[in-house]
């Protein structure tokens, strides 16, 4: 079967539209009309039980070859705001916690982590930010502003390297905890969505767009452990290493690590 051009897509679903529009407004009955339908014109997965709406959520997240993530994540304890661009190849952008944003950039398996002064000379090894001293002042004003190479052995690299990890990001964040049901039809930035639910909303909710093909675009997780929103899904980004001069190499262990 011989796909239809998304823009011939849309064109019919707004012809339908106005087409039922019009039935309700002359009182000529159409066959698939509804003024009370929310599903008109929408990609159908509203109409499914709640379980195939998130398993169809996920399918797409998984097949699209990037993402733009945000939002904030809850992890044992520590709260950590996101702002990342993500694909197969790996991630970049920004992570804040307890007041601290720091930079990551993955390409392939090359991590690179990149803050001011600030962020290493307060950095212990175990709560970079907490105001500890750690790394000499000289060592962070060397490092500030610089791509630092992340060695794979280096704690940093196992705590840090799942931000930039589109497939195991989504995979970790994409559940739902308890019976799953539909909680009604919504809207997100524009974008009419489906609302899916794990344990009555105390295991997190989901809102899939209705639009189009169903991606998550908005994710509030179980024990409020966060809120993300998901955007750009299918636009790619530039992803490279950078320069030799933007980049220091500390070799098995970073400063203070």
């Amino acid at each position: 079967m011989t796909a239809i051009p998304p823009c011939r897509r849309t064109r019919r679903a707004v012809l339908a539209s106005a087409l039922c529009a019009l039935a309700v407004v002359t009182g000529t009955g159409l066959t698939g009309c509804s003024a009370d339908d929310p599903d008109a014109g929408t990609n159908g997965v509203g109409k499914l039980p709640a379980d195939r709406i998130q398993a169809r959520a996920a399918a797409a997240a998984g097949s699209a070859g990037a993402v733009h993530l945000s939002g904030d994540v809850v992890s044992n304890g520590r709260t950590y705001r996101l702002d990342m661009r993500l694909k197969s190849g790996g991630g970049t952008g920004s992570v804040t916690s307890q007041g601290v944003t720091f930079g990551l950039l993955r390409v392939g398996r090359q991590l690179y982590l990149k803050a001011d002064a600030q962020f290493w000379n307060n950095a212990d090894g175990e709560d970079a930010g907490s105001g500890k001293s750690g790394a000499d002042g000289g060592a962070g004003d060397k490092l500030d502003g610089k791509y630092v190479k992340v060695p794979q052995g280096d704690p940093a690299y196992q705590r840090f390297s799942g931000f930039t990890d589109k497939d195991v990001l989504l995979e970790s964040l994409l559940t739902l905890h308890g019976a799953l049901a539909t909680d009604g039809h919504h809207e997100q930035s524009g974008v009419r969505t489906v609302r899916v639910t794990g344990g009555k909303g105390t295991g997190g909710t989901l809102d899939v767009s209705l639009e189009g093909t169903p991606y998550p675009l908005r994710l509030a997780r179980a024990g409020d452990a966060g809120t993300l929103s998901f955007s750009e899904w299918g636009k790619d980004f530039p992803l490279r290493e950078p320069d030799a001069d933007e980049t220091v190499d500390y070799g098995r262990q970073l400063p203070a690590s």
